[in-house]
């Protein structure tokens, strides 16, 4: 089997795996598709934790993995799980590491408010970096086959940073995220494009209206 990555705008990733469809900080998501199994949600800033389009994907068997600030706006819910970095969890095969996300330089994102995550499943590991700088901890990453960094700046990395990310964690992939919407362009990712297929042997898929198969 193939997984499918898709890239809904800004940090928002749909992944197909193994039957199940896991989503990454949903956004702006207005039909109601009720095709989640997983959603995953890295931190409670309505760009990534948007209560409307998680009832929109929700099923009545939907798991929820996020933070605890997060978990806070789903009180109730049934299925959810928080996480903090370091946490392991495994459902229906698929195992899902929080790892640590956050801003070195800027106040938005405080150490431990926010996490990515890791998705192990069909023999693949992909890294959604959450609303984080260039830090430390990505050092400590290993064996990722795509990497989906944020290149908008003011929030996150930059251009600059997001590829000097590349370069730590030396992905097979990586997919350019959190642009295009509320920061970042076009032209930012085509610049990482330029500048990651310059100077690393990552190849780099800008997913704007297309989908991702590995």
């Amino acid at each position: 089997m193939q997984m499918k990555i898709s890239w809904l705008g800004h940090a928002s990733i749909r992944i197909e795996t193994m039957g199940r469809v896991i989503y990454i900080d949903p956004y702006q998501i207005e039909d109601k598709r009720e095709d989640a199994d997983i959603i995953l949600i890295t931190h409670e800033h309505y760009d990534h934790c948007d209560i409307k389009s998680v009832k929109n994907i929700r099923k009545h068997d939907t798991t929820i993995l996020t933070t605890k600030n997060a978990g806070d706006k789903f009180s109730g819910t049934r299925n959810m799980g928080i996480m903090r970095p370091g946490d392991v969890t495994e459902i229906d095969g698929i195992r899902i590491i929080a790892t640590h996300s956050y801003n070195i330089n800027k106040k938005f994102h405080p150490k431990g408010s926010g996490i990515g995550f890791i998705i192990e499943s069909e023999g693949k590991r992909i890294y959604h970096a959450g609303d984080s700088d260039l830090i430390p901890e990505m050092e400590d990453l290993q064996d990722i086959d795509v990497a989906l960094l944020p290149i908008g700046g003011t929030y996150t990395m930059n251009v600059d940073d997001a590829v000097n990310a590349v370069k730590v964690i030396n992905p097979r992939i990586a997919v350019p995220i959190h642009y295009g919407s509320i920061v970042g362009s076009r032209s930012d990712a085509d610049k990482f494009l330029k500048r990651v297929t310059e100077e690393t042997e990552t190849r780099v898929e800008i997913l704007e209206n297309r989908d991702m198969e590995i």
